[in-house]
């Protein structure tokens, strides 16, 4: 079964800049669409990002459209989300997931199957 971990969460400045990763263990990135979440306190999970083999644009949020960048690292089988000009509002939990590969790109976390524990973002001066 596959399992997903993330890294590179912390406290960062607004402006600044932040590289999450998500390892995927129990199978080949590839076989997967890979999505990336996040939940602020008292909010809804949104979604972030996503990235399918079959898909050749991912998907963004409006709200990061511009500012994060989505791509695979096939090699060392992860999925890294770069994230620049961070503010207060993406201070959220963010989350990886997998779905598995169909030729499609799926913007709803209820498509996908398996989740990470998260990685808290936390932007303030």
């Amino acid at each position: 079964q596959v399992q997903l971990v993330e890294s590179g969460g912390g406290w960062v400045q607004p402006g600044g800049s932040l590289t999450l990763s998500c390892l995927v263990s129990g199978g080949s990135v590839n076989d997967y669409v890979i999505g990336w979440f996040r939940q602020a306190p008292g909010k809804e999970r949104e979604g972030v990002s996503g990235i399918s083999r079959g898909i050749v644009n991912p998907f963004y949020s409006k709200s990061v459209k511009g500012r994060f960048t989505i791509a695979k690292d096939t090699g060392a089988n992860t999925v890294n989300l770069h994230m620049s000009s961070l503010n207060s509002e993406d201070t959220a939990v963010y989350y990886c997931a997998a779905a598995p590969e169909r030729g499609m790109l799926y913007r709803s976390p209820s498509a996908y199957h398996y989740w990470g524990p998260g990685t808290q973002v936390s932007v303030s001066s």
